[in-house]
């Protein structure tokens, strides 16, 4: 397990998954925010591609994100369009609504960037998010994230069409913060 200081980022259980689509991803507003595709309801039983791990695919790596202090499932974590040539991927990050607000996104995004900087030897990390998305806006940020531009009305979620929001970090900006690199 990668650790941080309120989070720790580790392997999908097979028993996080019912929680993971109760808590994130049978709210279709949740999950329409969360997605670039559209909210469908999934029977029982169904292995659901954003949540069942396919440790084959190289270009992708999901983890469950759980309190430190009692193990709990708090979200799900991903490094996804892994680029080994450009050394380059992108981070998302959901957590559950209980979850929100204490800190834990800012902690599980600097472990994202541990692993992506220090266990893959990655250039470059993105994040895309929804334009009001203060919380991961301010997470990023927090972890020296830059705004490198916005896609003006990029996503369709409920009914409406949203601003993207794209953040970048390189490595050496990322080692030269304070902090950087104490997540193991």
């Amino acid at each position: 397990m990668l650790r941080g200081d309120k989070v720790g980022l580790r392997a999908r259980y097979e028993a996080d998954i019912p929680i993971l689509l109760t808590e994130l991803y049978d709210d279709p507003v949740n999950s329409s925010r969360a997605e670039s595709r559209p909210w469908r309801p999934v029977t029982p039983g169904f292995k659901d591609p954003r949540l069942v791990v396919d440790d084959t695919e190289q270009g992708i790596v999901q983890f469950s994100v759980v309190e430190l202090e009692g193990g709990t499932l708090v979200g799900t974590a991903i490094v996804w369009g892994i680029d080994t040539h450009n050394r380059c991927a992108h981070l998302g990050l959901s957590l559950v609504p209980s979850a929100r607000g204490k800190g834990y996104g800012t902690d599980a995004v600097a472990v994202l960037c541990h692993y992506g900087f220090v266990v893959r030897g990655l250039h470059r990390l993105q994040i895309e998010t929804l334009g009001d998305n203060a919380a991961m806006l301010r997470s990023a940020e927090r972890n020296g994230f830059v705004r490198e531009g916005v896609l003006r009305s990029a996503a369709w979620v409920m009914g409406e069409f949203l601003d993207e929001v794209v953040l970048g970090l390189l490595a050496q900006d990322w080692k030269a913060l304070p902090g950087a690199g104490n997540s193991s």
